[in-house]
């Protein structure tokens, strides 16, 4: 495959049976050979898009040092402001040229779940990114069902299948500040190459050249989305609990060309994550002769625990 199919939401809501089964074919078909699509139809109008990246803007523009007062290293980046390099690749010690800031799930009818999470941090300075950031991620997590959905009925499972392990799931909402770039990067580029820890990822913001997938072949292609669409990825929890039949594709946010060194780049990604109990064993109906089972058994919450440790962001107690 050499580029990323589109798909219309739309057209998996309608209450066309055949018109229903057809966005679920398509968005089986490209989950098991890339792993990436780009979605029209979904729940954000321009209006909140244009406000969302107007307030990431206003949060970014602030002052180092007062960006800097909410950044807790204490909980992993899990909510709030995560400075610059800060975090690097699976298995790169360089450092993403990047910074961004966590919105995290708000939950309201789980004491437990609430507990839990860390809360949400408050940017005293800008009350509109704030009240932005939690409709963003409310649409952005309505999408996010919807796809699942889809995907539970190309894999055979009940449509509902993932509802009540993504309802108040840990899921995050990160926009990221790809900074001008002043001098040569010896190794580091905006973001190196990985995997997505989470369900799946759904990306605003990848207009414009920079995001490249690998394929199958090895071969990196660009990933562009139009203005209306977003793109939306497999992570590594959905490859692990489909044995792999799922893809999780690889990719990478490359450097800009050098007459455009100057410009700073803004994506917003929402990582969809389900509760920490969920458990991540490998589906009954994802495993036959072909196909043995590749994964241990594994909570959400375990393997998040890992990934974290992994990428630097918490310690190993």
């Amino acid at each position: 495959m050499t580029s990323i199919p589109s798909v219309d939401l739309n057209d998996f809501i309608s209450d066309n049976p055949a018109t229903k089964q057809k966005f679920v074919d398509a968005i089986g078909k490209a989950y098991e050979e890339i792993g990436f699509v780009a979605l029209k139809g979904h729940f954000l109008d321009d209006a909140l898009v244009e406000k969302l990246y107007k307030e990431v803007k206003n949060f970014f523009d602030l002052p180092i040092e007062t960006k800097q007062r909410y950044e807790d290293p204490e909980i992993g980046g899990q909510r709030g402001y995560v400075s610059f390099g800060k975090e690097s690749a699976k298995g790169k010690k360089e450092g993403d040229l990047k910074e961004f800031w966590h919105f995290g799930q708000y939950v309201e009818d789980n004491a437990e779940l609430k507990a839990e999470y860390p809360e949400n941090v408050i940017v005293d300075e800008l009350p509109d990114f704030n009240t932005t950031g939690k409709e963003a991620y409310k649409m952005l997590e309505k999408t996010a069902q919807y796809v699942l959905r889809a995907l539970a009925l190309h894999l055979g499972l009940e449509e509902t299948y993932f509802d009540a392990f993504i309802h108040n799931g840990n899921s995050i909402l990160r926009p990221i500040h790809y900074p001008p770039i002043t001098t040569e990067p010896k190794e580091a580029i905006r973001a190196a190459a990985h995997g997505d820890i989470n369900l799946i990822t759904l990306l605003m913001g990848a207009q414009g050249r920079g995001l490249q997938v690998q394929n199958h072949k090895g071969e990196w292609i660009d990933a562009i989305a139009q203005p209306d669409e977003l793109m939306i990825n497999v992570g590594d929890m959905l490859s692990r609990h489909t044995n792999n039949k799922l893809k999780s594709t690889i990719h990478r946010v490359i450097n800009p060309p050098k007459e455009l060194w100057g410009t700073s780049r803004y994506s917003i990604p929402f990582f969809m994550h389900p509760i920490s109990d969920m458990k991540l064993d490998v589906l009954e109906n994802c495993i036959d002769d072909k196909n043995p089972k590749s994964f241990d058994d594994i909570t959400a919450g375990e393997f998040l625990n890992e990934r974290l440790i992994e990428l630097g962001l918490i310690k190993k107690k």
